[in-house]
């Protein structure tokens, strides 16, 4: 970590079909090797997935459906190692809200990867499908790291 200034953060434009921010940092998440073509086709198609699943009609009913996904997989909590005199303690500190969504978007596709349905596009959108009605991988993960923060919320006056 430079201690001279802070790192400027990078602009990224909005994807091409939806005009999104989220849609691109997803997109963004998902590319591997810097192929941005394969990573935009299987987010479209998981949310063309999405769209005929629960019935959409229109491009923002989708774009509110991902949304909510990410919102509700955000954590408001997390636990950061704090060592104070020789021993260490699991401090629980608020998230601000850029790690936020980076952190949900992330979660989101970890869990999507671990699935089992044949086709990434598959994937993501059933783990979508599953984290509209609060299930999922990434659900239970944001429910765990807010459990791990109410158990050492004793610690809590360690915080910096």
């Amino acid at each position: 970590m430079s201690r001279r200034r802070a790192a400027e953060s990078r602009k990224i434009l909005p994807d091409p079909r939806f005009g999104d921010l989220v849609v691109a940092k997803v997109i963004n998440c998902i590319m591997e090797d810097g192929k941005k073509s394969v990573a935009e086709g299987i987010v479209y198609g998981a949310l063309e997935i999405v769209r005929q699943k629960e019935k959409f009609t229109e491009d923002s009913q989708v774009l509110e459906s991902l949304h909510g996904c990410i919102d509700s997989v955000k954590p408001f909590v997390e636990v950061r190692s704090r060592r104070v005199g020789g021993a260490t303690y699991q401090v629980p500190v608020e998230v601000r809200p850029v790690r936020r969504q980076s952190l949900g978007i992330r979660w989101i596709i970890d869990s999507s990867r671990k699935r089992s349905e044949h086709t990434m596009m598959e994937r993501l959108a059933g783990e979508l499908l599953d984290i509209r009605n609060n299930r999922g991988n990434a659900v239970k993960k944001r429910d765990d790291t807010h459990k791990m923060a109410e158990a050492n919320k004793a610690f809590a006056h360690y915080r910096w």
